[in-house]
């Protein structure tokens, strides 16, 4: 009967950390849980703070849409033709398709009445440019920079605003 008792005893013994186990295993699942829940609440109850900071913030400027017009003469031609200037005496042609840029019905309207007197003063500068010149990407740029500032100067000479965002090459063909 001795012998019957110990092997009793150690199975109490084993019976206790068992269950010792399964306490562990709970508490650690009520922390998961239980944190799992604050972090869920913090993270849906919290949201609703970041969107009043976001209302309360000054809204950013919307800019218009970007209207373009065509820079053609009266006989409705979309480009200019000019001869270059160069130092080898040969002749050398660019054409060259242009845009004005800008966000203002009102000057779409001033440059399409005032289109005579743009495409005059444009083919002045585009005449006096040199080939050379214009075959780097600086030059190019140079002149879509001097464009822009005419175009500029028309347009504040006639509406009292420049109006103009950028004049763009939509074409360029030089030989």
């Amino acid at each position: 009967m001795a012998e019957e008792q110990e092997p009793s005893a150690e199975e109490g013994a084993e019976k206790k950390p068992s269950k010792l186990k399964w306490i562990i295993i709970g508490v650690v699942a009520l922390v998961i849980v239980g944190g799992g829940g604050a972090a869920a609440a913090l993270f849906l109850l919290g949201g609703d703070d970041s969107a009043e900071t976001e209302e309360a913030a000054p809204a950013e400027p919307v800019r218009a849409e970007a209207i373009y017009t065509k820079v053609r003469t009266m006989g409705g031609k979309p480009m200019f033709v000019v001869t270059l200037q160069s130092e080898d005496n040969r002749p050398h042609y660019m054409q060259l398709y242009v845009e004005a840029k800008s966000r203002d019905q009102a000057v779409h309207d001033a440059m399409t009445l005032h289109m005579p007197l743009i495409v005059s003063r444009l083919n002045n500068l585009y005449s006096t440019q040199n080939y050379r010149e214009l075959q780097s990407l600086e030059g190019k740029l140079a002149l879509q920079d001097s464009s822009t500032d005419l175009v500029r100067e028309i347009m504040q000479e006639k509406i009292g605003k420049p109006g103009v965002e950028t004049i763009l090459f939509t074409n360029m063909v030089m030989q």
